[in-house]
């Protein structure tokens, strides 16, 4: 048998595409090289499989386990099914993992499960070793009774040490806390779960279900039988969250360099392990922090209490010193931020906390109060096993100590940027500091380091070199496929409306030509659209201008978008009115008749806000070039993820060779005609090569030409279409 169909033997379903077959083999023979994977494949082209099927062969022959991860719902679906398909043809041990708190039993923190856990288990060791006990004493009275003297008095110690060892089985069950459904995990043959778990690849869901049927804890089952797994499926912060990693990894029962990590949806990777990275403290940490030193006797909490009253106290001075004429009364309930940041110095935060701070020496009284928070911590965990408290109590003291020592070592940090936030609560304005991490490569780096190779796949990973600079990968293996499927079943429109500037936004005649280009997009389509926006407000803006006969649906922060994506679905004749940074904008299919096409309507630039600039700042002082590229902030941290976001979109219809579909780009900044009059403003430029070739510039007024046309050609009309 061939390397080749070797790899094969994993693939599920008849033949693979040529490009899969292609993909699979440089992704094998990078695996060989322990070299990591950029991997860009138009939205249904069956990116997962061409990673999926080489990683679980090579890790199979290499013994290694193969990590596929993702942080979008449905495709952690998709994998399930892709994996159940493996299973059917190939077994392959899998578990798909999910965060403790959705599948705990009893409904407790992770602190407190960590105590229930340490606490349950040294009762099962108890009870283990009052058994060996018990039969030890049998022996002994078994020989004194056949005239042994000295097995009489042996027997005598071993049923005091009995005697002790039970009262304290029965203080242990009485008085402090045990989970008893980890008990049973413990005490039980949980052989039959196991073999259930491995017939099959289960969600966290049916685990859930099953262990709460037998009365055991699925979550602690799985972690438990992890090892020796071919796959696990599991979320982002598995393998970006360092302290979660390592925990993750020794329930795998592998060392890093025996991981095969495959990212999915990797264009998110960056703004995800930035969030990973960034830490805060809220000024109510502070004040519990403070409450708790008050009530502390010991001689270290006058020091801790001195350098934490300190920051408290210019953390509210910081934002209140901000606020202007009615800016304090005007603050909601959402975080807003402070800039403190300074570009001569130290931000105005750290200025204020050392103006305000008196005593020995700040770094003195951290050193202090993190070695009384870490004791009180161990208090508290110890306090909570012996049942002498009812939730196991975090130590504020310590969380605020670690994070001022790291606020304060910021300032030699290339990539921190210092933050203050601010909100309105019942009590009323509260803040916190923050601590943002602008350059997402000090969490990626160090990972894709110490792993034996990754795979990054994403519809949208190009340009390559900015992706490599970005995340901190060397020298990767770069492949990319393009369009797959007929180009004569898809059609790509650059109108040639105005830009949509902020500052052009609320002119009518621009809302007029935009609306009705959207209508004439909508009335000319045989089926279902849908419309991108660059905010919610623009969206609900021309979802209430729309008076075409089609059915209007408005997507709203903070609503469900899956049932509304079901309702869409099932309509034959409507237009979902959607922000390109909402959940409905990729990640998610709407194949064949579940839509036809597709509007993006504007360029959905991010908010550039302060912060926005600090990441600027920071890629420009990390990949500017030796001239001082000034464009090089913009370029990585604003105009390719913008362009990558309007891309997505546009891969939500034509997702099978038998589908089709029209792309629709509203805004002269995405036409080719104008690229030299818009200059800097054009992303045309931005688009990858066949992209662009196939982008038809067109007046607002001839794009239903151009649509019934198509439409017209794919034999889509189920009767006579609109005139004109």
């Amino acid at each position: 048998m061939s390397e080749s169909d070797g790899a094969r033997r994993f693939f599920p379903y008849e033949e693979p595409y040529d490009h899969q077959t292609e993909a699979m083999e440089e992704i094998r023979e990078a695996l060989v090289e322990r070299r990591d994977v950029l991997f860009e494949g138009a939205c249904g082209t069956g990116k997962t499989l061409a990673s999926l099927v080489p990683a679980l062969e090579y890790a199979r022959a290499a013994g290694k386990t193969v990590v596929i991860t993702t942080n979008v719902h449905q495709q952690t679906r998709q994998f399930i099914e892709e994996a159940r398909a493996i299973n059917a043809e190939e077994s392959i041990r899998t578990v798909v993992f999910r965060g403790k708190a959705s599948m705990c039993h009893i409904d407790v923190g992770y602190e407190e499960c960590q105590a229930l856990r340490d606490t349950t288990r040294e009762l099962v060791d108890m009870e283990a070793d009052a058994a060996d006990l018990e039969e030890r004493e049998r022996e002994l009275l078994e020989a004194s009774q056949d005239g042994d003297e000295e097995a009489a008095g042996a027997r005598g110690a071993v049923a005091e040490e009995l005697d002790e060892l039970e009262a304290s089985m029965a203080a242990l069950r009485e008085e402090r806390n045990v989970c008893d459904r980890y008990y049973n995990n413990l005490t039980e043959n949980t052989d039959d779960f196991y073999a259930w778990l491995y017939e099959d690849v289960r969600t966290p869901d049916e685990i859930y279900e099953h262990a709460h049927e037998m009365d055991l804890c699925g979550y602690e089952l799985l972690k438990d039988g992890m090892e020796g797994i071919d796959l696990a499926i599991c979320n982002y912060h598995h393998l970006l969250d360092p302290m979660i990693r390592e925990q993750f990894f020794r329930w795998l029962g592998r060392d890093p360099e025996d991981v095969i990590a495959v990212f999915d949806e990797a264009h998110n990777v960056a703004d995800a392990a930035r969030d990973h990275a960034t830490r805060t403290l809220a000024e109510r940490t502070l004040d519990g922090a403070l409450d708790e030193l008050e009530e502390c006797d010991d001689a270290r909490a006058e020091a801790a209490e001195n350098v934490l009253g300190a920051f408290r106290t210019a953390l509210v001075e910081t934002y209140e010193d901000s606020f202007g004429f009615g800016e304090r009364e005007a603050v909601g309930e959402e975080w807003e931020d402070v800039t403190v940041e300074s570009e001569t110095g130290r931000d105005d935060l750290s200025v204020s906390f050392l103006d305000h701070y008196t005593g020995q020496g700040y770094e003195t009284d951290l050193e202090a109060a993190l070695a009384l928070g870490e004791e009180l911590d161990r208090r508290y965990e110890q306090a909570y096993k012996d049942g002498e408290a009812t939730t196991r109590k975090e130590c504020p003291t310590l969380s605020a100590a670690a994070f001022v020592e790291e606020w304060m070592d910021a300032a030699v940090e290339p990539g921190q940027y210092p933050v203050v936030g601010v909100r309105r609560t019942e009590t009323g304005v509260v803040g916190r500091a923050e601590l943002y991490t602008c350059l997402p490569r000090q969490v990626t780096e160090p990972l894709f380091e110490e792993l034996h190779a990754t795979v990054l796949m994403s519809a949208t990973l190009r340009p390559f070199d900015v992706t490599e600079d970005v995340l901190g990968l060397d020298d990767p293996v770069t492949m990319a496929y393009g369009e797959q499927f007929p180009e004569e079943r898809r059609r790509t429109y650059a109108v040639e409306t105005p830009a949509l500037f902020a500052s052009q936004r609320d002119d009518p005649g621009v809302q007029e030509t935009v609306g009705g280009t959207i209508e004439d997009a909508v009335r000319f389509t045989p089926g279902n659209t849908l419309a991108y926006f660059p905010s919610y407000a623009e969206a609900e803006r021309y979802y209430h201008r729309f008076s075409g006969d089609a059915t209007p649906y408005l997507d709203e922060p903070g609503t469900r978008a899956d049932d509304l994506r079901e309702t869409f679905v099932a309509d034959d004749d409507a237009v979902l009115f959607t922000s390109l940074w909402g959940t409905l904008a990729e990640g998610v299919s709407f194949d064949d008749d579940a839509a036809r096409t597709v509007l993006v309507v504007g360029v959905p630039y991010p908010h550039l806000d302060d912060r926005m600039e600090a990441v600027q700042r920071a890629y420009e002082g990390s990949f500017g070039d030796d001239e001082g590229d000034e464009d090089a902030g913009w370029h990585y941290a604003v105009e390719i993820p913008t362009v990558r976001k309007t891309r997505q979109a546009l891969g939500r219809v034509v997702r099978s060779p038998t589908d089709y579909g029209v792309r629709v780009l509203i805004d002269e900044r995405y036409t080719h005609e104008n690229r030299v009059e818009l200059g800097d403003y054009s992303v045309y430029p931005a688009f990858p090569p066949e992209e662009r070739s196939e982008h038809i510039d067109v007046e607002p007024d001839k794009l239903k030409i151009g649509m019934l046309n198509f439409y017209s050609d794919v034999d889509a009309w189920g009767g006579s279409p609109p005139e004109p």
